[in-house]
C-alpha cells in the first residue's frame, strides 16, 4: 500500500465520523481546529508553569487526557442534541464557545505564571490579567496545595488546565 493509500482510507473514514459527531461545514471545522490549538497551548503553557514551581505531577497529567477528551467531546454532544431537537447548531456553538472562553483564560493565566508575560503587549496583558485575575489567582492556590514552589503574583506556575 502506498501513502496516498493509506491516507485517502483514513479519510475515508474519519470525515464522515468527524461530520456524524460535529456537524459539516467549514465554521465547524474550524470551530473544532481553534478549540484543539488553544488546548495544545494550554498543555504547552500550563506544563511549563508546573515544572517551573515543582508542581507538575504526572498523576494529574495522566487525569488532563481524559479532560481534555471529555472536552473535545462535548461539542459533539451539542451537536447530536441539535440533530434531536432540528436546532440549528445552537448547542454546538453555545458549548464550543464556552469551552473555547475556558480554555483561552487557562492558557494566559498558565503562560503568565510560567512567566511568558513579558512577551505579550503590555495593553493587551493589562485586558488579560483583568480577564484571568480569579483564574490566577485559582492556579496559584492549587499550585500551593500540591507543594509546589509558589513565587507569587505573575511569575508563579501551575498544570495545564487545571481549574
Amino acid at each position: 500500500m502506498t501513502g496516498k493509500t493509506i491516507f485517502g482510507a483514513i479519510g475515508a473514514v474519519a470525515v464522515p465520523v468527524f461530520e456524524y459527531m460535529y456537524g459539516a461545514g467549514e465554521a465547524v471545522i474550524t470551530a473544532m481546529v481553534a478549540l484543539t490549538f488553544f488546548i495544545l497551548m494550554d498543555w504547552l503553557s500550563g506544563v511549563r508553569a508546573a515544572k517551573k514551581d515543582f508542581s507538575y505531577s504526572s498523576k494529574y497529567g495522566i487525569d488532563g487526557i481524559f479532560r481534555t477528551m471529555f472536552m473535545l467531546l462535548l461539542p459533539a454532544g451539542g451537536h447530536l442534541i441539535d440533530k434531536m431537537f432540528n436546532l440549528p447548531g445552537i448547542l454546538f456553538g453555545a458549548l464550543t464557545a464556552g469551552l473555547l472562553y475556558h480554555v483561552i483564560q487557562s492558557m494566559v493565566a498558565n503562560s503568565l505564571r510560567a512567566g511568558w508575560g513579558e512577551w505579550l503587549p503590555i495593553n493587551v496583558l493589562e485586558t488579560l490579567l483583568k480577564w484571568v485575575g480569579s483564574e490566577l489567582d485559582k492556579k496559584i492556590n492549587r499550585a500551593a496545595e500540591r507543594g509546589g514552589v509558589v513565587g507569587g503574583g505573575v511569575d508563579a506556575d501551575t498544570d495545564a488546565g487545571k481549574k
